[in-house]
């Protein structure tokens, strides 16, 4: 084990599987001499060289349309847009190409291709450079959807994303970019996707939540025990596929359920699983409606706090908590 940043860990894992395989290249905008809009890439250059570390033209749609060209001729590109509200432009190459060419050549073709994808709030980046679309992208069939929220995780997701044979969106929450932990440092670490986390055992209430919110409701969580009030906090990590077993389990457990994350609530990905458990056998051991917490349905605002303001905090967690307990 190795303490770093999660910024760190995403690079690591990059540079482990580039290494282990020549197929394997990184290109977006400003990925090579800058090092990437947020540092992750720097030094990659002078290891791996032009080819392999390729920086484009301003072009989201052409990024993923060369990686999607690239990784359906046996390549496993991996794809930075720089912010993930960018993606926008590349939806026709990913939604309508990368997430649709294995069922239409009958599953003889792959598309390895992983679209590294920083988004959230927190930054003071703004209403066009803040935004939480990974809903969007679960919409998709044939697109795998990974929201990682520890460094530990960042590694080991992306290495199984990268060596995955479909197309991966990987989000980067921006916040988390300095947040430290302690990560694995055998090259073969890999986490499953698909296999979600029980962060934190408890037995009163349960807690799914992912990315940016996932620290905060740890953090009140721990406060809680000391309180006496028993929290399960659950990270599914990979949003497609959904560990839906492991949420089922969980809150047939605590009998009560508080879904946390911070992109905005309408059509929301907490919708998702608040379905799961509604549409499971954990929904006869709920003793309290399901409470969803997310982030409000507004632009992210520039000014610092009124950007905090519309994502949950703290206090809004420990109420929820409070509320389904009946206390």
């Amino acid at each position: 084990m190795k303490e770093m940043t999660y910024k760190d860990a995403v690079k690591l894992a990059m540079v482990e599987e580039m290494r282990k395989d020549e197929n394997v290249f990184l290109m977006g905008e400003d990925v090579g001499l800058y090092g990437g809009a947020f540092g992750v890439s720097v030094g990659m250059l002078e290891e791996f060289g032009e080819e392999r570390v390729r920086d484009t033209p301003i072009s989201e749609a052409a990024i993923a349309g060369a990686a999607a060209g690239a990784a359906v001729t046996g390549m496993r590109p991996i794809a930075e847009i720089m912010f993930m509200d960018f993606t926008t432009i590349a939806m026709d190459s990913l939604v309508n190409q990368a997430a649709k060419m294995r069922y239409m050549f009958g599953g003889k073709a792959k598309v390895p291709m992983v679209l590294r994808a920083p988004g959230g709030s927190g930054t003071g980046a703004a209403a066009q450079h803040s935004q939480s679309l990974e809903a969007w992208f679960c919409h998709v069939p044939g697109l795998k959807v990974v929201v990682p929220g520890t460094a530990a995780d960042a590694k080991g997701l992306l290495k199984a994303a990268i060596r995955d044979d479909n197309p991966v969106v990987f989000v980067e929450q921006k916040t988390l970019y300095k947040v430290k932990g302690s990560v694995p440092i055998d090259d073969e670490f890999i986490i499953p996707l698909g296999k979600g986390e029980i962060k934190k055992e408890g037995e009163d209430v349960t807690i799914i939540s992912y990315g940016r919110m996932l620290p905060r409701v740890l953090k009140v969580a721990e406060e809680l025990e000391e309180e006496g009030i028993s929290v399960e906090v659950l990270d599914p990590r990979t949003l497609v596929p959904l560990d839906k077993e492991l949420i089922i389990n969980s809150v047939k457990k605590t009998g009560r359920a508080i879904l946390v994350n911070e992109a905005c609530k309408t059509g929301g990905y907490l919708g998702e699983i608040a379905s799961v458990i509604s549409e499971s056998e954990a929904f006869d051991y709920l003793d309290a409606p399901i409470i969803r917490l997310a982030g409000l349905d507004v632009p992210i605002p520039y000014n610092p706090e009124l950007e905090s303001a519309v994502v949950p905090s703290e206090k809004q967690i420990r109420d929820a908590v409070f509320k389904v307990l009946n206390r």
